[in-house]
Formats: structure tokens, sequence, C-alpha cells
């Protein structure tokens, strides 16, 4: 009998190349398979069914695993506040686990002998597919044919016409991972740490001028309604402040970071939902939450965001994390108003039941009302206490 072989298929060459040679040459029964989290749409899934039984796969399926990505992942990176070194909103990183699942899940369903995936031996992807592969399908063997033959582009595409497939496989200046949660932006100038990124790099061009503002209103931490609009639809949601961002061209910005390997990485991107998401949650948090939550969840969120990037999602704290995180939203409610510019954004206010600005026990800098005069210079002289000793003790000290 033919050895079975699930293919994480994305259409593109190194997965292409990898499904005809293993069946071709290895003579696999060659499962193709497209973990979908919402960077594909159905033109390309519909290509990708058509290329890969050209390819020679025994069969194709899509996996769609948008709603799983967002309420096992975005949702916690939106409780969180996560953008890595304050930056990147973790989109590609993020969407390679949950596709890496995805994938683990068909093969164990299929009874796969063997899994293979087209990443190389010089990113982050290897480290999040095989680590989730060696976990959750220990027993299923694992296939890199671009990383173990060290393959050329060219090499690749001559086998594949050899064979009698076409397509366009022509390397182009800027290579573009889209997906729900953002779209990267590799080659071209990135290579020259010098130099940024020209307008015509970017999928998504400015088309509006002027300003507006845009209402986001959250529940429990959610994103609940949209200028007014309720999705219960959490991605339909991130797709519409998508929709209204990316028309001001907001979102854009490099990111440069150590990868797993060790080495620098370098990566542009766009990203107006995840920036104007987190830039209005982060802001209604600012009045809903204590000091202290404030500032453990940054904590917690912050380790969130690295194990999450460093493929250490399968890590037991991370649901720890989680429970935290999920916990600390209970009085994010309420909207904020943003006002939208091209290429930028600014807070303007909040509405919010939850508002702790508001309250009966003072205004800040105009009239305290729930404790009198004494009682601050008394709460101040006491404040003082650990200074006033270690002075008193050290006179000799310059400041």
């Amino acid at each position: 009998m033919k050895k079975k072989v699930v293919v994480a298929f994305s259409g593109g060459l190194d997965t292409s190349f990898t499904v005809m040679y293993l069946a071709k040459e290895k003579g696999y029964e060659v499962y193709a398979a497209c973990a979908n989290t919402g960077g594909f749409s159905e033109e390309q899934l519909k290509k990708n069914e058509e290329n890969a039984y050209k390819l020679g796969a025994t069969k194709y399926v899509t996996i769609d695993v948008t709603k799983e990505y967002y309420e096992k992942s975005l949702k916690y990176m939106i409780f969180g506040n996560v953008l890595r070194n304050g930056t990147y909103p973790i989109s590609v990183s993020s969407e390679r686990i949950f596709q890496a699942l995805a994938i683990a899940r068909y093969a164990n369903e299929i009874g796969a002998d063997a899994i293979a995936h087209g990443s190389t031996g010089a990113g982050n992807d290897q480290i999040r597919f095989d680590m989730t592969f060696l976990v959750l399908a220990p027993n299923v063997e694992i296939i890199t044919l671009t990383r173990d033959m060290a393959l050329s582009r060219e090499a690749e595409i001559n086998y594949l016409k050899e064979h009698g497939f076409e397509a366009d496989f022509t390397k182009l200046k800027y290579s573009y991972n889209v997906g729900l949660w953002g779209t990267s932006i590799c080659g071209g100038e990135i290579l020259d740490s010098a130099q940024g990124l020209p307008e015509s790099a970017y999928l998504k061009q400015v088309e509006k001028t002027g300003s507006e503002q845009l209402r986001i209103e959250f529940k429990n931490g959610e994103v609940h309604a949209v200028n007014g609009e309720v999705f219960e639809d959490k991605i339909a949601a991130i797709q519409k402040i998508e929709e209204i961002g990316a028309a001001y061209g907001i979102g854009r910005d490099m990111h440069v970071g150590d990868t797993i390997i060790g080495i620098k990485g370098r990566v542009g991107f766009e990203a107006a939902a995840p920036v104007l998401i987190i830039g209005a949650h982060r802001f209604l948090e600012k009045y809903t939450l204590s000091k202290w939550q404030q500032y453990w969840k940054d904590q917690v969120a912050n380790w969130y965001g690295m194990f999450l990037h460093e493929s250490q999602y399968l890590e037991p704290v991370m649901r720890d994390i989680e429970a935290m995180l999920q916990e600390s939203q209970r009085n994010v409610n309420g909207t904020a108003i943003l006002e939208l510019r091209p290429l930028s954004f600014s807070t303007v206010g909040v509405e919010s039941e939850d508002d702790l600005v508001k309250t009966k026990f003072g205004e800040y800098g105009e009239m305290q009302k729930g404790w009198t005069a004494d009682d601050a210079k008394g709460f101040i002289k006491v404040l003082s206490t650990p200074l006033r000793v270690y002075y008193t003790n050290h006179k000799d000290e310059e400041i």
C-alpha cells in the first residue's frame, strides 16, 4: 500500500513542488491540505484545489480555522494589546501555529504516515510547524524537501515545467503574506537596513484625504460594534475596521526583531485593523482598569506575545495567561473614539459606564471631594517617610 502524506499546501512554489515530487518520485498518496486562517480568498482556494489535482494530489481539502484562530489567539492578543517590540501585531507567527494545529489534526484523522511543509532552514516557520507536529502527531514523519534538498527556485520551477505543470512563479521584488491580522512584506528595500518601503510596495493604497471619526465599541474586551453597527461575527468586525483604516493607509510600519533561530529579522507590514483595534482597546482600558490591573496585564501579555512568536503556544502556561487576560476584561466596556487621517490616527475620548475617571471622590487637578486638606497633607507626610529617614542618615550625599 502507498504511504499517506499530508502536505501543508499554500499553493506557492515550494508546496507545489512538494506535492508533485512526493507523488511522482516517492510514490506517496498525497493529501494536499490548505489551512485557511482568513488570508485566502474564495478564488485562491478554488485555484489551489485545481492545481493540487494537476500536481498529482490524491485529495485536496481546505480546512477553515479562521474562527478557531480568533477564539484561541486573536481575542487574547486584543485583550493583551499584544504588539511585538511595541510594533508588530504578530500576524504571520500566530497564523502559522493554527495552520500547523489544523494540519496535525487532519494527519491524525486520516492516519497519515508523514506530514510535509515547504519551510526553508533559515526562518521561523520551520520551527512552528515541526514543533507542533512533534507534539500533536509524534509518530508521523516530517518531510521538508525545500530545507533538506537545499532547492533553488529555479530548480523547483524547472522540475514542475518538465512534468507539465505551468504556473507563474516569477520571483517578484516583494513577497507578501496576507492574513486576517495583517499583511507582511519581505524583500526589496527591506533587505537594506537603511531603506524604507516606497508607496508602491503596499498592497493597499491611501485612498482617502481629510479625517473622520471611528467609533469602536467593546463588550468585555471584544469588539461589539463599529460606528454603531453591531457585529456578532467578530471576524466580520475585524474586516470592517480593516476596510475603514486601510483607506487611510493606517497600520504601516517596519518591524525589526530577533528570530527564534537567533538571527535578526526585518519585515514591513500593513495592518490597519490590528493597530486600530489595539489602539482603541488600550485607550478604553486606561479608563476602565485599575492601575495594577493594567500593570500586571501588560507583564503577562508581553510574555504571551513572545511565547506565541517563539512557537510556545502549546506551553501550558499559555492557558493560564489566557485565563488571566479573559478575567481582566470584565469591565472593559464602552466605546473608544478615534480620529483617522492619512497614515495616522489619534485617540479622542471614550463613552463608558465603567469609566473610572468619573468619580464622586474628586476631579483631577480641580477639587477633592473624598478627603480633606489635612488628610492630603498627612498622606504626603507619611508617603515621604522612607525618603526622610534615608536622607537624615546620609546627609553627606549630594543630589
